[in-house]
């Protein structure tokens, strides 16, 4: 938030002057935020926050000109750390839109209604998704434990992981995907550690995700099916709707897909994998919790930590949110806490080869 001003600043960038208004209108009316800027095109834009700091960019994907998506990367960094909220039509059926989006550093995503339907539910889900953005760290205060978690990145000595690593196992929520991303693009093209992925995302958007987290890696990717054999060199995301948890087998790990409740509530939850690859790899199991909302994975981290594996997190600098992985620093469960850069080069450095 600005100084002095309580009051989280927004500026709106939509090609619609009604949809403006509205969004301008439901945003106010929510109390927490202040409509610093409403403008037409992210060229307008980019010339607002040369002037103008704001703690979130709401941004409409598909406008005249130069698109939402387009000028995404611009937006950022003008931003200087502003939170980009994704307000589109398309962000619901346009998975590959969204998808996209989030894989360059948006926040959060919310469908832009029809002229009309502004009122209700949507400008009630869209204060929501700001408050949410805006804070810091989710975790009520009688939850919080005591212990501060370290500014600067606490790094595992490689005396700790003598055997190195035969599984990573990664999760992940809001502003996740775009930190997901920095990590796979820095492992090299003969990484054959296998990698699993559970990010919090619907299950219609799978099917991209793991497409698209094919592309930024160099290597496949498997949305999971039950009995699904882990290979080296593959990536495997959860679905969706399910779980994934690791059974040994005669040459290795498969996956298991599990529908029960998890005690983060989320679908997919990090806890499950994470448990299970404690309980099948032991000390050659590696998980990693980057940016997201709430606690999933502190559980499961406990457990890795418990049969003598290791955790890395994502550092609260570089964190959209700081609330998955900073509730495991806080409990002294990182072996390291590290921005997404550095979390890829702590792979390669400490990995076995498959």
């Amino acid at each position: 938030m600005s100084e002095g001003d309580p009051s989280a600043s927004v500026l709106i960038v939509d090609d619609s002057v009604v949809a403006r208004a509205m969004i301008s209108r439901a945003i106010e009316a929510g109390g927490d935020f202040v409509v610093k800027g409403a403008v037409a095109n992210a060229g307008a834009a980019l010339s607002f926050l040369r002037e103008t700091q704001v703690d979130i960019i709401v941004l409409d994907i598909e406008m005249p000109g130069v698109t939402g998506l387009v000028a995404l990367p611009n937006l950022i960094v003008a931003g200087r750390g502003a939170k980009v909220l994704i307000v589109s039509s398309v962000a619901s059926d346009g998975a590959a839109a969204t998808i996209e989006a989030l894989a360059q550093g948006a926040a959060d995503t919310l469908v832009k209604p029809d002229i009309g339907n502004f009122a209700g539910k949507f400008s009630i889900a869209l204060v929501d998704k700001l408050r949410r953005l805006i804070a810091r760290d989710e975790q009520p205060a009688d939850e919080q434990p005591s212990a501060v978690a370290p500014r600067k990145p606490r790094v595992a000595a490689p005396a700790e992981i003598p055997g190195g690593y035969e599984i990573i196992a990664i999760g992940a929520s809001t502003g996740g995907i775009h930190a997901l991303s920095q990590v796979l693009t820095g492992l090299p093209s003969d990484f054959s550690v296998p990698i699993l992925v559970t990010q919090h995302l619907p299950a219609s958007f799978m099917p991209y995700f793991a497409a698209q987290l094919a592309a930024m890696a160099g290597r496949p990717c498997d949305v999971a099916t039950d009995h699904m054999r882990i290979r080296p060199g593959r990536i495997i995301v959860a679905p969706g709707d399910a779980h994934i948890r690791v059974v040994r087998t005669s040459d290795g790990g498969a996956i298991r897909l599990n529908g029960d409740p998890a005690r983060s509530s989320c679908m997919p939850s990090v806890d499950p994998m994470f448990d299970s690859i404690a309980e099948v790899y032991g000390t050659r199991a590696l998980g990693i919790v980057l940016s997201g909302m709430g606690r999933d994975g502190s559980e499961g981290a406990r457990t890795i930590i418990a049969r003598g594996g290791s955790i890395v997190v994502q550092d609260r600098e570089s964190s959209v949110v700081w609330g998955m992985p900073g509730s495991i620093a806080t409990s002294g469960h990182a072996s390291a806490i590290l921005s997404p850069q550095e979390i890829g080069q702590f792979i390669v450095q400490h990995r076995r080869r498959v």
